[in-house]
């Protein structure tokens, strides 16, 4: 835990502190919600997901998207990492390869907020239990 100097590190400790929390109480209601999950293994983190994930939470929060975001393993991925599936309510869960943080902004932009399909679409290799 980083050390605590000021207030500004207070607030702040404190704000990463509710994304979490909002992130579990979302949790409970995750099928009436955006979920997105980013593939975290050792190749997606090697390749950005971490930063990724961090843009995704932060843009999503400052533009009050509710949305669960997570990480999760491997997705099976490992030419195209990082990679993010986006399961918007109502529709089935789309996969982009190489989502870099300008590519995380169009997913966004266009895909969460405007509806439109866009191009980084991985087929799917996998069918969900």
């Amino acid at each position: 835990m980083d050390k605590i100097r000021n207030l500004a590190d207070l607030r702040k400790m404190k704000e990463g502190m509710q994304s979490r929390m909002s992130m579990r109480e979302n949790s409970d209601s995750s099928d009436a919600i955006i979920q997105i999950k980013v593939g975290m293994a050792t190749s997606g983190i090697a390749s950005g997901a971490k930063e990724t994930m961090s843009y995704l939470i932060s843009e999503l929060d400052k533009r009050q998207i509710k949305a669960l975001v997570m990480q999760v393993g491997d997705m099976g991925y490992s030419y195209a990492e990082p990679t993010v599936e986006v399961t918007i309510p109502g529709k089935d869960p789309v996969v982009f390869g190489d989502v870099k943080i300008p590519r995380a902004q169009e997913i966004i932009e266009k895909y969460i907020i405007g509806g439109e399909l866009i191009e980084g679409i991985l087929p799917a290799n996998y069918r969900s239990i």
